[in-house]
């Protein structure tokens, strides 16, 4: 079970690079009217990120906090980082639920607006989910 658990930090950080990719392509497709496609890559990333959530709360119930162990300028500039993602992780809920129901209901003028909104925020969390696990477990693992 201990070496499960060692791994989801790896496992998370591969879903959140997989929810910025699915994001992306989304993003891509819809400016290319392909809306199935756009669709498609929406759905997956709203589901890896659920996997991520689940995850991630089994993660830190079973082994709590992780500890920066970096010093000097990196340690500022981690816990900005760490912040804002936390900060945005928590407040992207909402929107990422309105836009999923305004597009399943077919308000798409609606869902387009609150998108505008939503990608970038979730993007963000995604990208900056990688990089505070590349600047835990790789840049400065503990010792």
């Amino acid at each position: 079970m201990a070496d499960f658990i060692s791994a989801l930090p790896h496992f998370n950080a591969f879903l959140n690079f997989s929810s910025f990719v699915l994001l992306t392509s989304g993003y891509f497709f819809i400016r290319r009217r392909n809306v199935i496609a756009h669709r498609n890559c929406q759905v997956a990333a709203l589901s890896v990120s659920i996997l991520f959530l689940v995850s991630y709360v089994t993660y830190h119930s079973q082994h709590g906090a992780t500890k920066f162990p970096g010093q000097g300028i990196v340690r500022p500039i981690y816990f900005t980082i760490l912040t804002t993602h936390t900060v945005l992780a928590a407040v992207i809920v909402p929107f990422v639920i309105v836009t999923f129901r305004r597009a399943k209901r077919g308000d798409f003028l609606r869902h387009k607006a609150i998108a505008r909104w939503t990608l970038p925020m979730w993007l963000y969390v995604s990208i900056t989910g990688v990089v505070v696990y590349l600047m835990l477990y790789h840049l400065y693992p503990s010792k």
